[in-house]
């Protein structure tokens, strides 16, 4: 259980929406870091810009970086 509350529904807020509904059409849900970061949504686009600019900047060979994925979710105890 995690020490912050997660929020799972926008109540309104545009860019929550925006974010929830991206997130959900392409994973199904929500991930628990994106409920945990919607307590600020500036940040958590911030994190979403930063995550895709890591997959599409081509500095790291598709497979290494599933296997840094994999390697990360096992240290923080996480099923992949």
């Amino acid at each position: 259980m995690p020490r912050v509350r997660e929020i799972a529904e926008d109540d309104g807020d545009p860019i929550l929406a925006e974010a929830f509904t991206k997130e959900r059409a392409a994973l199904g849900d929500l991930l628990n870091s994106t409920k945990v970061m919607a307590h600020c949504p500036p940040i958590l686009v911030a994190a979403k810009r930063l995550g895709a600019a890591v997959e599409t900047s081509g500095l790291l060979p598709a497979q290494l970086r599933a296997l840094v994925y994999l390697r990360v979710a096992t240290l923080n105890g996480c099923p992949f």
